[in-house]
């Protein structure tokens, strides 16, 4: 098997129905297009969208809600991202927890702890998670969590905390296979963007097809970490389907069987009800 599938064009997808389970449409990148963007990705089959707010102000949550509430096929998480963690203050946690309200907010995050750039202090990072997962709880809701060279510590405040009953998600997973094995053991599902398409994700790859069909999840992360071979351009929701066809690839999977697969994964964590395959 070719180590590094080619991504199919972001068309090939449209008999079945696909999902991004994680991008941000309320980044400035993306905003003024987002309604744009959402029908670009229903064209590219990409018919639910899962867009997270967190990254900068409580502003960000409420404009990514906004779009949610806009859009029957999107649906919105919630959050403070780590690199905002210092910030992560018990008004700024209540000002979620009533945001988490609408009936669009599927998850909260994205949580977690990034101690590869540090742009919030570890300690920082690690009560901010200890929030969430604790508010997680309180509103039934699933956790979405970034993870980056922090896997080890990140697990064990989730085993202290306990992970919340709805489930969770590790959201673009970098780890090795050992700390998706971890992770698997916690309960968590785990996402795979455009990275499994770089040359240099070997090992990445191998990880991915270790995962259980029942625990994968697919995403763009867009505007970041555009997938082969549109690197170079902004992402978008459009381009979880190119991630896909690489995943499909790599597994050695019938597509229309593994995209089921996906799209029931992430019905089942953000409990939304999955288009059917004759609507793609």
């Amino acid at each position: 098997m070719n180590d590094s599938p080619r991504a199919a064009d972001t068309n090939a997808n449209r008999t079945f129905p696909l999902v991004d389970t994680h991008c941000h449409l309320a980044d400035p990148r993306l905003m003024a297009d987002a309604s744009t963007l959402i029908v670009r990705a229903e064209t590219a089959g990409v018919r639910v969208i899962v867009s997270v707010g967190a990254i900068g102000s409580i502003q960000t949550d409420r404009d990514t809600v906004a779009i949610a509430e806009n859009h029957d096929n999107v649906y919105a998480v919630i959050g403070v991202h780590p690199h905002n963690a210092d910030s992560c203050d018990e008004p700024r946690m209540a000002a979620i927890g009533q945001l988490a309200r609408s009936r669009k907010v599927v998850a909260i995050g994205e949580t977690g702890m990034d101690l590869h750039y540090r742009n919030s202090t570890r300690q920082a990072q690690e009560e901010s998670l200890r929030r969430h997962l604790r508010l997680a709880h309180e509103l039934s809701l699933p956790v979405v969590i970034h993870c980056r060279e922090a896997e080890t510590i990140v697990a064990q405040i989730v085993r202290e905390e306990g992970i919340p009953p709805a489930g969770g998600a590790i959201h673009c997973f970098t780890g090795s296979s050992p700390d998706a094995e971890r992770f698997l053991a916690l309960g968590f599902m785990i996402s795979f963007s455009g990275i499994i398409t770089f040359k240099n994700a070997q090992a990445l790859r191998q990880t991915a097809r270790m995962i259980p069909d029942g625990r994968l999840l697919i995403e763009t992360d867009a505007p970041y970490l555009t997938p082969e071979p549109n690197r170079g351009r902004p992402n978008e929701p459009a381009y979880a389907a190119l991630t896909f066809a690489a995943m499909a690839a790599l597994r050695g999977a019938d597509p229309a069987a593994l995209a089921e697969r996906i799209m029931s994964n992430a019905a089942a964590l953000f409990r939304f009800k999955p288009p059917p395959a004759s609507a793609a």
